[in-house]
């Protein structure tokens, strides 16, 4: 199983024509939200690219992805009230994924986002969205190590029982006994 590059991750923008991400990000807003699981998307708020992709692979799987600079509710400058409505969506919502970035993990929102998240969410309903740079590997702080995250596999790995995985994305749980849990990512968001 693989971390996705930022390269896979571009594949899933919905942009078909040119424009600014912040443009593509509003169109978001009007999505259906009747029968969606809401994911929170913890990111980092100035890589607006991986963002915009990231909304567009969930979306892709028939979630509704909150993104609190597009919540109108939002303060506009940043204050207590930014972090009490942060809580609120946080616990609102079914799912919470962390955009996994070298910048988002040296965040300090980001990072205060994941605490409270792991505190409501942990361990079936958190996970982290690792975005490696193409032909780089994954360098992070160890305390993420805790976390499940979205991997895509080949359908070359096999599980114990030697029967193929199956190619596509699936959330990785950590370790336990040495045995390896995961679950398609479908299944997961429901």
């Amino acid at each position: 199983m693989a971390l996705i590059t930022e390269s896979q991750l571009r594949g899933f923008s919905s942009s078909k024509t040119t424009f600014s991400a912040n443009e593509g990000l509003k169109g978001y807003r009007g999505e259906s939200k009747i029968l969606k699981t809401r994911v929170f998307l913890s990111h980092k708020h100035d890589e607006l690219l991986n963002l915009e992709n990231a909304i567009s692979f969930l979306m892709k799987e028939g979630v509704n992805v909150y993104i609190d600079w597009l919540d109108e509710v939002m303060p506009k400058s940043t204050s207590g009230i930014t972090a009490n409505r942060i809580k609120s969506k946080i616990k609102e919502s079914e799912k919470f994924i962390f955009l996994a970035s070298e910048a988002a993990i040296n965040s300090k929102w980001c990072n205060w986002e994941l605490g409270f998240g792991d505190a409501h969410k942990y361990i079936n309903n958190i996970a982290l969205l690792p975005i490696q740079k193409d032909y780089s590997s994954f360098s992070g702080a160890e305390y993420l190590q805790i976390y499940p995250y979205i991997v895509y596999e080949n359908g070359k790995s096999k599980y114990s029982d030697g029967d193929y995985i199956q190619a596509g994305y699936y959330v990785l749980y950590p370790s336990k006994n040495g045995e390896e849990t995961i679950i398609s990512l479908r299944e997961w968001l429901k």
